[in-house]
């Protein structure tokens, strides 16, 4: 399944740093400028890791609704990306409808707040409970082992068969709805590896580009 090619429109901004650290952020040299994220997410974060980006803030906030637009699942693949580098993300989430996301990002790095949660008591929870590969994925030959701990216990999904590898490469970066079947796509988002936002289908887990325990501890 080829994936489509990605809405430029739904561009994100986004501020780089070579610093998480307020203070050290501000000397000369550290800060890296605004990008607009108008391509894919997999290929433009990794470049700017290389370059030495290791904090992000996003100014726009990013909403977790079920009604979401284009720009904010996009936001939310691109902090998925950001994650999978161990790049510290300051960004905002909003939530309207009481969702608080339905405990489907907490494997991303957590938000500064999430407007919509007036107590704070999801934010707390998302942070408190937050560490990196808590859902991560692996690639082998011919398979992709997901392994989740966003309900609290380790949930292993290995995926093989060749349709849904296929849908899952695709929504890496957003595929629409349409070009995915019915069965495979109510697997993946039955599984709460995949999440539909705008017409279109967008996949969850970190990639595990590095290990940052020993493997059976994740």
């Amino acid at each position: 399944m080829p994936s489509p090619p990605v809405d430029v429109a739904a561009g994100v901004r986004v501020e780089l740093s070579r610093d998480y650290e307020p203070a050290a952020a501000r000397l000369p040299g550290m800060a890296l400028g605004t990008r607009h994220l108008a391509g894919a997410c997999v290929p433009a974060v990794a470049g700017w890791y290389r370059e030495g980006a290791r904090h992000a803030r996003l100014p726009a906030p990013v909403d977790l609704c079920p009604d979401a637009d284009a720009a904010s699942a996009r936001a939310l693949v691109l902090v998925r990306e950001l994650t999978a580098h161990g790049v510290a993300v300051d960004w905002t989430a909003r939530c309207h409808d009481g969702c608080h996301g339905g405990g489907l990002f907490t494997h991303l790095h957590p938000p500064t707040r999430i407007d919509g949660d007036p107590d704070g008591a999801t934010t707390a929870t998302w942070r408190d409970a937050f560490f990196p590969c808590r859902c991560v994925h692996r690639r082998g030959p011919g398979f992709v082992e997901v392994r989740d701990r966003r309900s609290g216990a380790l949930e292993v999904v290995t995926i093989d068969e060749p349709e849904h590898l296929a849908a899952v490469v695709a929504a890496t970066e957003g595929v629409a709805t349409d070009l995915v079947t019915a069965e495979v796509r109510d697997d993946l988002v039955g599984a709460r590896l995949v999440v539909e936002r705008a017409g279109r289908l967008w996949w969850l887990p970190t990639r595990a580009y590095r290990w940052p325990f020993p493997a059976l501890i994740v």
